[in-house]
């Protein structure tokens, strides 16, 4: 920093900005706003990308720093099939300020996650969500008589890799995007219902759906996802299954064997039960 802030009190500069973007699936992605590729700490960040920063709000206290990023799809890198299958949803950013005759001198401007992406011709616009977004989240625990954990969770503590809640198996059938049947015998109806599918392999490589029905058929066991992939899933695809949870204790007791660890309250009184009066006796 002592460097850089030489540099900015000597008049004329040479500065950039570059964003650091890492995505949920492990992916590093950099970009800058200057006329050449820089690159340091491991990450090529691309000139030819088109993005660009409205001015960064900078704030004390708990308020969030948000922001918006847009830019151009004009990098090989950032395309609109990946912003349109969720690729970068939740992705974090780190927005920096480089003096691009050494690299050595730069500074963090912003560090956060992307928010809210829309596109439109060509471009997108990306909010940007400051560390301090995540303090608006409401975490305390809510009294119901369903479960509040999610299932495999360190609350639920159910072993999904045992083969009777998760199973890989290719994808044969394909309807309508979002309903896919498989030769698949052994498990009870519904098994799945409520859990999720996950691409393995192909264009779709770690989509993920939640499963709206479960049913075996004369055709086989038809899965049917809430609403399709955003990417092409073709017949030979590698998917994942996992069990559904309806987050009931019954459902917890009788098929995860697991009612130690249910995080409801199945014994909470009904609001008819609390709003009931002392009844006249004749």
């Amino acid at each position: 920093m002592s460097g850089l802030r030489a540099h900015l009190e000597g008049g004329c500069t040479t500065l950039s900005r570059c964003w650091r973007i890492t995505r949920r699936d492990g992916r590093v992605l950099g970009f800058t706003d200057h006329d050449r590729d820089l690159e340091f700490d491991g990450c090529r960040y691309e000139a030819a990308s088109g993005m660009t920063a409205r001015a960064l709000s900078r704030t004390t206290g708990l308020s969030a720093d948000n922001s918006e990023a847009l830019g151009a799809l004009q990098s090989a890198a950032l395309c609109e099939s990946d912003l349109r299958a969720g690729r970068y949803d939740g992705a974090e950013v780190e927005v920096l300020l480089v003096n691009w005759r050494d690299v050595a001198e730069r500074q963090v401007l912003f560090a956060g996650s992307l928010g809210e992406i829309s596109r439109a011709d060509g471009a997108f616009r990306a909010e940007l969500r400051g560390l301090s977004e995540a303090l608006a989240q409401v975490r305390d625990r809510i009294y119901q008589r369903s479960c509040t954990a999610v299932l495999g969770d360190a609350l639920c503590r159910v072993d999904l890799n045992t083969p009777a809640y998760r199973l890989e198996l290719p994808a044969g059938d394909i309807r309508e995007g979002r309903i896919f049947v498989f030769p698949l015998q052994g498990y009870e109806d519904r098994w799945f219902e409520r859990g999720r599918l996950r691409v393995l392999s192909g264009a779709g490589e770690g989509l993920s759906g939640m499963i709206r029905n479960d049913r075996q058929s004369g055709s086989g066991r038809e899965v049917e996802l809430w609403d399709r992939l955003a990417a092409d899933i073709s017949p030979g695809d590698l998917l994942e299954l996992t069990a559904g949870c309806d987050r009931q204790i019954a459902t917890c007791r009788a098929k995860f064997a697991n009612h130690v660890n249910y995080r409801g309250f199945p014994h909470l009184p009904s609001e008819d039960w609390l709003t009931a009066v002392p009844g006249r006796r004749i």
